[in-house]
C-alpha cells in the first residue's frame, strides 16, 4: 500500500519567535505579478507618482549653475527617502564634476556638468552658469517616500535594480497577484525575532548576499535566530 504524504506549508506568521504586534507589523501593498510565500523576505519599489522630490543649491556656492530635476521622472524606482547630496569634487572651466551620495551617505555615481541626465535613483541635469563651480559647491535633492502608500513590496531579489534588492521586511502570509491588481498584505517590518530556517529568500542569492540580507534585516530591528 502506498502511504499518503501530506506536506504542510508554513502558516501565516509561523516564522515569528517574538514581536510587538501593534508595532512590529505594517500594512503594505503587494505589487503586480507576485507570488510570495509566508515568511518570504520582501523588498520595495517606489510608486513614482506618489513620491515627491525637490532640489536646492547650498547658499555658499560659488558657481551659479542650475540643477534641474527631470520633469517626468525626477525620482526613479529605487529612490530612498531622505536627502541626496551632490558635491563638486573637481572644478573645470565651464564644467565640473559632482559626486552623488544617497541619504545613507553612499556614493551612487558621478556627474559631469552639462552632460546627459544622471539617472540612478534620482534624475537630474546641472547646467553651467556664468560663474564656474568650485570644489565644495553642493546641491541637495530631497526625496519624500513618506509612507508605505508610496511604495509596493515585491519578492526580495539581490539581482534587482528597482529597489526590491533592498529588504524591507517579511511577508506574514502567502500573497499572489496577477498583472491587473495589487493586493494589501501584512509585513513584519521591525522589532521582532524570526526563525531563520522558516524564511524564504527569493532569487538565487549567494551565501554572501544572503548574509548581507540578514544583516540588513537586523538593521531594521528584525533579528534572525
Amino acid at each position: 500500500m502506498t502511504a499518503l504524504v501530506l506536506t504542510e506549508t508554513l502558516h501565516a506568521g509561523a516564522y515569528l519567535v517574538s514581536e510587538d504586534v501593534y508595532f512590529s507589523r505594517d500594512q503594505v501593498t503587494v505589487a503586480l505579478n507576485q507570488n510570495i510565500a509566508a515568511g518570504q523576505v520582501v523588498g520595495a519599489t517606489d510608486v513614482i507618482a506618489l513620491t515627491t522630490a525637490s532640489a536646492a543649491a547650498d547658499a555658499p556656492n560659488t558657481g551659479n549653475g542650475v540643477l534641474t530635476l527631470d520633469v517626468s521622472t525626477p525620482v526613479l524606482a529605487a529612490a530612498q527617502d531622505g536627502i541626496y547630496r551632490l558635491l563638486c569634487i573637481a572644478a573645470v572651466a565651464n564644467a565640473g564634476t559632482f559626486e552623488v551620495f544617497d541619504p545613507k551617505g553612499v556614493s551612487i555615481g558621478k556627474y559631469n556638468v552639462g552632460a546627459a541626465a544622471f539617472a540612478n535613483q534620482i534624475k537630474f541635469t546641472i547646467a553651467d552658469g556664468a560663474t564656474d563651480f568650485v570644489a565644495g559647491d553642493a546641491f541637495s535633492v530631497t526625496v519624500g517616500v513618506e509612507s508605505n502608500a508610496d511604495r509596493q513590496v515585491k519578492a526580495w531579489d539581490p539581482a534587482a535594480v528597482d529597489g526590491s534588492q533592498n529588504p524591507v521586511g517579511i511577508l506574514m502570509y502567502p500573497t499572489v497577484t496577477d498583472g491587473t491588481a495589487t493586493k494589501l498584505a501584512t509585513m513584519t517590518a521591525r522589532h521582532s525575532e524570526v526563525r531563520l530556517s522558516d524564511l524564504t529568500f527569493g532569487g538565487s542569492p549567494s551565501a554572501a548576499q544572503k548574509a548581507a540580507c540578514i544583516e540588513q534585516l537586523r538593521r531594521l530591528g528584525i533579528i534572525c535566530r
